[in-house]
């Protein structure tokens, strides 16, 4: 089974600070790491290549220095890697970048399963994956949390949903989004690590993917952000008691007409 990861380099969010006067990401200094979520779509491909075998192709869309996000996903296991890079993609929102992986996936050809992770932790968006299905016209299921069985046409997979889940069949090829709690992603062997730093990863341009000018970078977003702000802190929660829930609920209303909420 061939089988193409979408991944993201994206900043340590424990270390980012917001510049108060700008408005803007301090990202210098700041560490890159892999998006967590897309670790869970590489351990995922490796488990369905451990029953099923086939290839694993993992693809980032970002600076040079996102080949280093590469090398510690070919480190843990995956067989190819491909860097796509190129001024025109700056500035892109999740359509511009859904449409730039889409036609990477075009160009490497032959596959059977896209995987990505739910969302990427700088955007949160979760809107990357979907919009890969829908340039290529394939079906896509979200925020799976555990595939059942891998069949020869298909996937039996479950979906979470609020207070429970779906179990869904979907056909192949397709592309299918993870949670995290679909598995514990492995980490990268020492003998892993050596090779992955020995792999030459190409890096392909706007134009080695056929990419139309208008649909990629800030030509190709339909949505550009205005400011990135810290939210202000607000004061403590109080805790309410008392014997039972009547009173409880009783307290609270009291409270809310007090403070001219209701």
């Amino acid at each position: 089974m061939n089988i193409i990861v979408c991944i993201k380099q994206v900043p340590d969010t424990t270390e980012v600070k917001i510049d108060p006067v700008k408005g803007t990401l301090i990202r210098e200094g700041v560490p890159s790491i892999v998006n967590p979520f897309d670790k869970n779509a590489v351990e995922a491909a490796l488990q369905i290549k451990g029953q099923k075998g086939g290839k694993i192709t993992v693809v980032t869309m970002g600076p040079p220095q996102a080949i280093d996000a590469l090398r510690e996903c070919l480190a843990m296991g995956a067989d190819e890697a491909i860097l796509v890079s190129d001024r025109a993609f700056a500035g892109a929102d999740t359509l511009a970048t859904s449409y730039t992986l889409a036609k990477t996936i075009e160009k490497i050809g032959s596959y059977d399963l896209i995987l990505c992770g739910k969302q990427a932790i700088d955007g949160d968006t979760a809107q990357v994956g979907p919009g890969i299905a829908e340039h290529l016209t394939l079906p896509q299921v979200t925020y799976v949390q555990k595939i059942r069985e891998i069949r020869d046409d298909g996937l039996l997979v479950e979906r979470a949903v609020e207070g429970g889940y779906e179990v869904i069949t979907v056909k192949l090829p397709a592309m299918i989004a993870v949670e995290k709690s679909i598995n514990e992603p492995r980490f990268p062997t020492m003998m892993g690590t050596m090779k992955a730093h020995k792999k030459q990863i190409p890096s392909w341009s706007a134009q080695d993917i056929g990419a139309q000018e208008d649909m990629v970078g800030l030509n190709g977003s339909a949505t550009q952000v205005k400011r990135v702000f810290a939210p202000e802190r607000k004061g403590a929660g109080e805790m309410i008691e008392a014997e039972d829930a009547q009173q409880i609920c009783e307290l609270l209303i009291s409270k809310l007409r007090d403070a001219k909420i209701v």
